[in-house]
C-alpha cells in the first residue's frame, strides 16, 4: 500500500482520483489550482477536482505555484510514495519531482511524443487524426517528455467533438491507472521518439473564427474541436453567429465562395472553397444554441433553396 499524492484541477481528473480512492493506496493529500471565478455572478468557485476531494474527506492543497520553497517543504513532509497528476496546471519544478520515493507519473490525453502540451484533444481533432489515446509517463522536467510507463488507444469517431472525446479519454486514463497503479516502479519506461513529437499549443479564441476560403473538412474539424469551447463562429445573414455541429456535404457547385445555397429546416448550405458546409446546430448572441429548423421558425425571411 502507498501513500500517494494526488494533482488536478478539472472534470478529466475526476475519474482518475475516484480511482485511486477505491484502490488499496492511500490518497494523503489533493492539490489543485486556486479557486477561481467562474460564471455570470463570478463568484469562486473551487476546482471539480477539490470538490471532489472534499466529499471524501481529503486534505486540499492550492498552492499558486510550486516553485515557493515552503510550499515545496509542505509537500517533503507528506512522505508520499507517489505523486499522480492528471491535469494539474502547474509546472512541477525538479525538486517536487524527486520528493515522492516513486517520483511523478501523468496521465496524459494522447499518444506520445505525439501532441505534447495544453490541449491535445482538439489539436487531434484538428489534424484529423482518427486515433488518440492516453499515455502513463514519468515526469521529468520537460513538456510532457518523460518516459513512458504504458498507452490505451482510443478511436476518434466521425462525430466526435472535443467534450465527447475528453469524456471517453478520462475514463480510459482512470483505467489505464487503476490498471497500472500497483506496478509502478517495477515497470520498463521507453523513453519517447523526439523525431515523432508534435506540440498541442493552447488554443486561442480567434481560431474559432471560420473563413469560407477554408475547405469545407477543415472547418467541419474545426467546429467538432472548438465545441464546447471557445466555439466556433462565422459571419451569415449579416451577424455573427456560432455554430455548434456542422456536416460536409458530397456534391458540388459553381456558386461563389460564403455563399448561402440551401436553407431549409434540415440544415443551412454554404459553399466553401473545397465543397459544401451542411450548418445543423446554430446560436445566435445572448441565445441558447438551437436546431436549424428552430432558428428558420423564428428567422422564416432567410429561408431558401428547395
Amino acid at each position: 500500500m502507498s501513500r500517494i499524492i494526488f494533482a488536478g484541477t478539472p472534470q478529466f481528473s475526476v475519474p482518475s482520483l475516484l480511482a485511486l480512492l477505491n484502490s488499496k493506496h492511500t490518497v494523503c493529500a489533493v492539490y489543485t489550482q486556486p479557486d477561481r471565478k467562474a460564471g455570470r455572478g463570478r463568484k469562486l468557485q473551487a476546482s471539480q477536482v477539490k470538490q471532489t476531494a472534499l466529499q471524501h474527506n481529503i486534505d486540499v492543497y492550492q498552492p499558486t505555484t510550486l516553485k515557493d520553497t515552503t510550499v515545496q517543504n509542505q509537500l517533503e513532509e507528506l512522505q508520499a510514495d507517489l505523486m499522480v497528476v492528471v491535469a494539474y496546471g502547474l509546472i512541477l519544478p525538479k525538486i517536487v519531482l524527486e520528493a515522492p520515493q516513486l517520483g511523478c507519473i501523468n496521465i496524459h490525453a494522447s499518444l506520445l511524443p505525439r501532441w505534447r502540451g495544453a490541449a491535445p484533444i482538439q489539436r487531434a481533432l484538428l489534424a484529423g487524426d482518427d486515433t488518440t489515446g492516453v499515455t502513463l509517463m514519468q515526469m521529468d522536467v520537460g513538456l510532457d517528455s518523460g518516459g513512458m510507463i504504458k498507452t490505451a488507444n482510443c478511436e476518434i469517431l466521425s462525430d466526435d467533438n472535443s467534450q465527447t472525446l475528453h469524456d471517453r479519454l478520462s475514463v480510459i486514463g482512470a483505467k489505464l491507472l487503476t490498471d497500472t497503479i500497483d506496478e509502478i516502479g517495477n515497470l520498463p519506461v521507453t523513453p519517447q521518439d523526439d523525431s515523432c513529437v508534435t506540440y498541442a499549443s493552447k488554443l486561442e479564441k480567434a481560431e474559432a473564427k471560420l473563413d469560407w476560403n477554408e475547405p469545407a473538412i477543415v472547418l467541419e474539424r474545426k467546429i467538432r474541436a472548438f465545441n464546447p469551447w471557445p466555439v466556433a463562429q462565422v459571419e451569415l445573414f449579416g451577424q455573427t453567429l456560432r455554430i455548434w455541429k456542422a456536416q460536409i456535404i458530397s456534391s458540388s457547385t459553381t456558386e461563389p465562395i460564403g455563399k448561402v445555397i440551401y436553407c431549409q429546416p434540415d440544415g443551412i448550405d454554404v459553399v466553401t472553397s473545397d465543397g459544401i458546409l451542411r450548418i445543423l446546430i446554430i446560436q445566435k448572441s445572448g441565445k441558447k444554441p438551437i436546431s436549424v429548423s428552430d432558428f428558420l421558425n423564428a428567422n422564416p425571411k432567410y429561408l431558401c433553396g428547395k
